[in-house]
C-alpha cells in the first residue's frame, strides 16, 4: 500500500503517497517543537535578560520592554527556522528507525533518498519562509524595536559629526559604448547629531544639465514615512540656460531621498535592519568611497542574505541522513545531536566570515562555502544510509 513515487491526478499535479503524508505528518510536531524552543532559548539569551537590566537599572519602562521583546522575536524566530528542521529531521527519522518502520519500508522496494524526499520538500519550504521572514519582517521589526528602545533610555546624542557629505552617482553610456559613472545628486550637510542634519545642501543634476538646488536649515529622517523632513529652506529650479525658472521657499518641505547618509556617518550601518534591496542601495553609496574594506563587508552581508536559507536545505538533507541509519536513539539524544550539529556548521561559518572579511576568501565564497560543505557531508551520509 505504500507507493515510492508520486500519483498523478489527471491535471498532473502531483499527489503525496501515504508514506509522504505519513513522514509529513512526523515532522511536524517536532519541528514546532524545536521553533519554539530555539525561539524561547534565543530571545532569552539575546534579548530578555539585556532588558532586565535595562528595566532594573536604567528605568525603562515595563510596557515598552515587552513591545521590544516581541519586537525581537522575528528575528530569532527566523534562527530557529534552520535549527527547528534539522532537529524535526533527525528526531523524526531515528524514532522511525528505531521502531523498525524505516525498515519495513524499505523491504516494500523504497529507497533511502524517495525516504528522505519528504524532509527536503519541507526544508524548502521552510527556506522559503525564512527569506521571506528575514526580507519582509525582520528588518521592520528590528528598526522598530532599537527606536523604541532608544527613545525610552533618552539615549545621551553621539558624537557631533561635522560636515556630512556624500555623493550619488548613475550609469551614463558613452558614444563609444563603455557606462561611467557620472554625478546626479550632491548632498552635505554642515553638522549631524545623531538624528538632526543642519544647514543642509541639496544639488541634484539630470543629464541636461544642472536641474534643481534645496537648502534647508535643517533635516530629519521621517521612519514612519521613509522620508526626508527637511525645514525652513528654499527650492531653487534651474533653466536649461543655468538661470533661476522659479524660487520656493518652505518652512517644510518632504523629499524622497535614501537614508544612507545616516549610516555613513553614524557609527555604522545595521544590516539586521535591511533587507536586500536596501543593502545594495548601500553597497552603491560605499562604492562611491572606495573603501575596499567596507565594500567586502557589504558584499558578504549580501551573500549571507541569499545563502541563509539555504542552510534549512542543508540542515533537512543532513538530519534525514543520520536518522535513516538502522540505530536507536532516543529524543535527548537526537536534541544532542542537533546541538552539535548546530554548533559546528555556524562555527565553520564563522571562520569563513572572519576569512572573507580579510579577503583571503571572496564574499561570494565565505557565505557559500559552510552550505556547499554541509551539502556535501549530508549527500555523503545519505549515500552510506543507502548502502
Amino acid at each position: 500500500m505504500i507507493s515510492s513515487s508520486y500519483k498523478f491526478s489527471h491535471l498532473l499535479v502531483p499527489i503525496p503517497s501515504i508514506m509522504d503524508r505519513y513522514i509529513a505528518t512526523e515532522l511536524i510536531l517536532p519541528f514546532l517543537f524545536g521553533v519554539g524552543t530555539f525561539s524561547a532559548v534565543g530571545v532569552e539569551v539575546g534579548t530578555a535578560i539585556d532588558l532586565v537590566r535595562k528595566v532594573v537599572e536604567s528605568g525603562l519602562p515595563l510596557l515598552t520592554a515587552f513591545n521590544v521583546f516581541w519586537l525581537n522575536l522575528p528575528y530569532y524566530i527566523s534562527l530557529a527556522l534552520p535549527m527547528s528542521t534539522l532537529f524535526a529531521a533527525l528526531m523524526t527519522y531515528s524514532r522511525l528507525s528505531s521502531n523498525s518502520e524505516l525498515t519495513a519500508i524499505r523491504n516494500c522496494g523504497v529507497s533511502t533518498y524517495r525516504l528522505a524526499l519528504p524532509a527536503l520538500i519541507l526544508s524548502l519550504f521552510v527556506a522559503g519562509m525564512t527569506f521571506v521572514l528575514n526580507e519582509q519582517v525582520v528588518p521592520l521589526a528590528n528598526s522598530q524595536a532599537n527606536l523604541i528602545l532608544k527613545q525610552a533610555l533618552k539615549k545621551d546624542k553621539p558624537t557631533l559629526q561635522q560636515n556630512v557629505f556624500f555623493p550619488e552617482y548613475r550609469k551614463v553610456q558613452q558614444p563609444d559604448g563603455n557606462k561611467v559613472n557620472e554625478l546626479s545628486r550632491l548632498f552635505y550637510a554642515s553638522q549631524f547629531d545623531g538624528e538632526r542634519m543642519t544647514d543642509l545642501t541639496l544639488i541634484e543634476d539630470s543629464q541636461s544639465g544642472l536641474h534643481r538646488i534645496v537648502v534647508a536649515k535643517s533635516a530629519v529622517w521621517n521612519r514612519v514615512q521613509n522620508i526626508w523632513d527637511f525645514f525652513n529652506g528654499s527650492i531653487f529650479s534651474v533653466a536649461p540656460n543655468s538661470s533661476y525658472s522659479n524660487i520656493l521657499r518652505f518652512e517644510h518641505q518632504q523629499f524622497h531621498l535614501p537614508p544612507i547618509p545616516l549610516s555613513l556617518v553614524s557609527s555604522g550601518p545595521n544590516y539586521g535592519e535591511m533587507n536586500i534591496v536596501q543593502a545594495y542601495k548601500y553597497l552603491n553609496i560605499v562604492r562611491q568611497t572606495g573603501d575596499d574594506t567596507k565594500i567586502r563587508q557589504v558584499k558578504a552581508h549580501i551573500q549571507e542574505k541569499f545563502a541563509f536559507p539555504f542552510v534549512c536545505v542543508v540542515f533537512g538533507l543532513v538530519g534525514s541522513a543520520l536518522g535513516s541509519r538502522p540505530q536507536r536513539t532516543s529524543r535527548a539524544t537526537s536534541f544532542g545531536m542537533s546541538i552539535v550539529i548546530i554548533f559546528s556548521y555556524y562555527l565553520l561559518n564563522f571562520v569563513t566570515r572572519s576569512l572573507g572579511l580579510t579577503g583571503i576568501l571572496s564574499p561570494w565564497m565565505s557565505a557559500w562555502l559552510p552550505n556547499m560543505f554541509g551539502f556535501s557531508a549530508g549527500a555523503l551520509l545519505l549515500l552510506r544510509s543507502a548502502r
